[in-house]
């Protein structure tokens, strides 16, 4: 399919256009995971564990979740400082 021919469905919404994508070459820029390693104290891991297990999510999604909020904290204070 041209370009040209590709636009002019998607600017008449005619139909849907994700038929004509190829989704398995999608990449979300800056959010591919990264592996690291981090040691935390043990007393440290048993709280995440009780805090993940009382919400319902595991350790990774809650130390994910707390840094990301701390980050945009950040973020923000930045913005208005």
């Amino acid at each position: 399919m041209k370009a040209e021919e590709f636009d002019k469905i998607f600017d008449d919404n005619e139909k849907d256009i994700i038929e004509y994508l190829d989704l398995s070459t999608i990449r979300r820029p800056n959010l591919e995971p990264k592996r690291i390693n981090i040691d935390f104290p043990t007393w440290m891991v048993k709280k995440l564990d009780k805090e993940a297990q009382h919400i319902g999510v595991s350790r990774q999604a809650i130390i994910k979740t707390w840094l990301a909020d701390k980050i945009m904290q950040i973020e923000h204070h930045k913005v208005t400082v």
